[in-house]
């Protein structure tokens, strides 16, 4: 295929995907690639930074793939070439994650279908699961996560062989907890490929499980995870409540350890502080180590933020690096979504990257921002509006009012969170799924009937959503 040839199908993908993207999304991602090349199905694109590529990898390969289906036809393979160092013309070549992962065999993650053992493949046909985005070598080091990163690295050289088994990592949202037990299992993969590494969320892991139970398949479900060598379960506080799963765990878990696996788990709060947990889960959590992951402080947000700059291909001034790095401090995530805003209003709006245009994003961001609902800010808010002790409603008083507010939190807790009425009954007061549903229908009639009491629950909802 000629060079006039290729241009010419590119346009006509091009045409296909202005049709079904906003003018905006088209004029700032898609009108800076061009085609490379097209060798034995497999396409090649140029664009002009990682920027672009993990922006189009990460919203547009849906309409992307569709357009190379029409116009090159069905199994085009989709490469990108990606201008990593401008002033020597260096060019990356990756290929598209989404394509691959459809060819891969062998992946644990089978949706809600749970893994027996006739889904255990070969080492080199298992997919690990691991984000090829985070590695050790994009995770910034500073005082914050010096601890579990170092422990991190240990572990990656010599598997269960360390003190530091298991590994348990907890944090607050955002500041990086995913991307270091990411980064330990490629770094385990990289030193030892013969090493059966998985990452597994636990609510994907407790799907898996209920699909087991269905299936009858519940020995084979066991058994497929203690295959693994290096098991890691990403955000290990969503088995609260959960006694059967948490159950079957523990046996996994007893299994690994004593056959010298390694363990990594993450959690939003460390073992002590986690409720509806069996203690026998708890007290193993601790056999190991338990590090923290603070919020950055400011000259770990200022190198994070010239590390992603720079990785992007993006050229921040100094003043900008320093004024977000003053103004966003809570975690990692709003700092990299910070950089995207500005790379997106500088390019459709076509201005330059300075502190004026910082603030304004900054400040977009910050008045429109909402925080995340969870059970604990329910409870948290209830409480405060009706001048309530919060361990109150966790104790068995039938007083009236603390009844009230364990009822109006378990309510609210139903219409904002995708939690089980066991789940939530648990966490508040430790009561069944159906005194919960009780407590909502109560809840509901009072709003229907009682006009005071419906002002009282809008303004504790506007309060929420603040």
């Amino acid at each position: 295929m000629t060079g006039n040839e290729l241009k010419g199908k590119w346009d006509l993908c091009l045409d296909f995907i202005r049709d079904n993207v906003s003018k905006n999304v088209f004029d700032t991602w898609f009108s800076v690639t061009q085609p490379v090349s097209m060798d034995k199905g497999e396409l090649t694109v140029q664009v002009p930074s990682p920027f672009v590529y993990e922006f189009l990898e990460q919203n547009c390969i849906d309409v992307i793939k569709a357009a190379l289906t029409k116009v090159f036809g069905k199994g085009t393979k989709l490469m990108y070439s990606i201008l990593t160092d401008k002033e020597n013309n260096i060019n990356q070549n990756l290929s598209s994650a989404n394509t691959l992962s459809n060819n891969i065999k062998g992946t644990a993650d089978t949706g809600n279908k749970a893994p027996t053992v006739n889904d255990a493949p070969l080492v080199q046909d298992l997919n690990p699961q691991l984000d090829p985005n985070y590695s050790f070598e994009n995770f910034v080091e500073g005082v914050s996560n010096k601890l579990a990163r170092t422990a991190g690295e240990a572990i990656a050289l010599n598997p269960a062989t360390t003190t530091f088994n298991p590994l348990f990592i907890y944090g607050s949202s955002g500041v990086g907890k995913t991307h270091l037990v990411t980064a330990i299992g490629r770094r385990v993969k990289e030193l030892h490929p013969e090493k059966r590494v998985l990452y597994v969320s636990a609510h994907l892991f407790m799907v898996q499980y209920v699909d087991s139970v269905k299936n009858n398949t519940i020995n084979d479900f066991i058994h497929f995870y203690q295959t693994i060598d290096v098991l890691i379960i990403d955000d290990i506080q969503e088995m609260a409540g959960q006694t059967r799963t948490q159950n079957t765990f523990f046996h996994i878990f007893n299994y690994l350890h004593l056959n010298h696996k390694q363990l990594i788990l993450t959690s939003d709060r460390p073992p002590k502080d986690m409720k509806d947990l069996e203690e026998r889960l708890i007290t193993r959590f601790k056999w190991g180590l338990v590090a923290e992951l603070e919020r950055p402080d400011l000259n770990l947000r200022k190198d994070i933020l010239r590390d992603k700059t720079k990785r992007d291909g993006l050229e921040f001034p100094e003043p900008v690096i320093d004024y977000i790095a003053d103004k966003v401090r809570d975690n990692v995530r709003d700092l990299e979504g910070v950089i995207v805003s500005l790379m997106a209003y500088s390019t459709i709006y076509c201005r330059e990257i300075d502190l004026n245009l910082t603030h304004e994003v900054i400040e977009k961001s910050q008045h429109h921002e909402q925080k995340p609902i969870t059970i604990e800010s329910i409870i948290a808010k209830v409480c405060d509006y009706y001048n309530i002790d919060e361990q109150s409603i966790q104790t068995k008083s039938r007083k009236h009012e603390i009844v009230q507010v364990r009822q109006i939190s378990m309510y609210l807790a139903k219409k904002y969170l995708d939690y089980s009425t066991s789940k939530i009954g648990a966490y508040i007061g430790k009561r069944d799924h159906a005194t919960v549903l009780h407590a909502c229908n109560m809840v509901r009639d009072q709003i229907q009937v009682d006009k005071n009491f419906k002002a009282d629950m809008e303004n504790i909802e506007s309060g929420l959503r603040c």
